[in-house]
């Protein structure tokens, strides 16, 4: 049986996203697959004390991370908007820091990785309220992703941090 082409077809959707909720999603989908793959950089190339938890824990970003970022693009394919996360794009348009190349004690990988993980909560902070306005269904799917990372990153930063004697970096600065 051959299938045709209805060249007529034209969809109705209910909602459709303008291009700054579309932008904001985009951001978002480029941190959380930068995140996926900051996570296993640094899963690689994990050494020192407490490796095998930190080597662990590693991969319940990089699920989480993944996870979401299919969410997102998905989300961002029904409201009309065509996800781009190529590598050029995602290499270009990051809101993360950079890694290391080489070996990276437990340590540091430990503030690596949290680093990675507000970044990509913070931007899902920045775009909330116009996401919101917008879009709240997609406000809805920004507090899920908001909800685990945060919780990673707390869970994560707490190997480094000494108890009564030590507060988040953020709050230094």
């Amino acid at each position: 049986m051959t299938q045709t082409m209805n060249p007529q077809h034209t969809a109705h959707p209910a909602f459709q996203a303008t291009p700054q909720l579309g932008g904001h999603l985009q951001q978002l989908l480029v941190d959380l697959t930068d995140l996926h793959l900051q996570g296993k950089q640094l899963h690689w190339n994990v050494v020192g004390k407490n490796f095998r938890d930190t080597h662990l824990v590693l991969d319940e970003v990089v699920d989480a991370a993944r996870g979401f970022s299919d969410v997102v693009a998905e989300r961002m394919r029904a409201v009309y908007i065509t996800p781009d996360a190529r590598s050029k794009t995602v290499a270009a348009t990051t809101s993360l820091p950079d890694l290391p190349t080489e070996e990276i004690d437990t340590a540091d990988t430990v503030d690596a990785i949290v680093a990675a993980l507000y970044a990509t909560a913070g931007t899902a902070r920045r775009i909330h309220d116009d996401v919101d306005a917008e879009d709240p269904t997609s406000a809805d799917i920004l507090h899920t992703i908001l909800e685990r990372l945060e919780q990673l990153a707390w869970m994560i930063d707490a190997e480094n941090r000494v108890a009564n004697n030590s507060i988040p970096r953020s709050m230094h600065q």
